[in-house]
């Protein structure tokens, strides 16, 4: 599968290209408004993008709309990440647009499993299959670094 994928949904881009994605704009929402992401350095933010599947949503005017990022091996397995959507677009369809393609993906490459975390979004991702975890006992995480705010 080409991971330079280009889908238009209905006015949006959806895009795995990553250079039309303004690594600032995703930056800027991560650290001053999402929930998970407060402080993270830029540098940070950038080497997340390099290393993983991005889709941003662009609007006809090429404004990143919507972003997220799938970290994955291709072949067995995939976690979610920093999917959002700028306030001022939320309501119009954008985060169903960048699941669906999200899930085309997972699909195509034969995922046995597609992992994600929300706080709060649990009715959009229930909606493309996502379950809580069947085994909670046997997740484990191994903290890491924590961000300033």
């Amino acid at each position: 599968m080409s991971l330079l994928i280009e889908r238009k949904i209905d006015n949006l881009l959806i895009s795995a290209d990553k250079a039309k994605i303004d690594a600032r704009v995703v930056h800027h929402f991560l650290d001053q408004e999402s929930y998970w992401a407060r402080g993270i350095p830029f540098d940070t933010v950038v080497r997340a993008i390099e290393h993983s599947i991005c889709l941003g949503a662009y609007l006809p005017d090429g404004t990143l709309a919507g972003f997220g990022r799938m970290i994955t091996d291709q072949a067995t397995f995939a976690y979610l990440a920093d999917v959002f959507v700028q306030p001022a677009y939320r309501g119009q369809g954008i985060s169903k647009a960048l699941m669906q393609v999200f899930c085309d993906m997972a699909d195509e490459f034969g995922l046995r499993r597609f992992l994600l975390t929300t706080q709060d979004a649990h009715g959009l991702y229930h909606q493309y299959g996502f379950d809580p975890f069947p085994y909670p006992e046997r997740l484990m995480s191994r903290p890491g670094v924590v961000y300033p705010v």
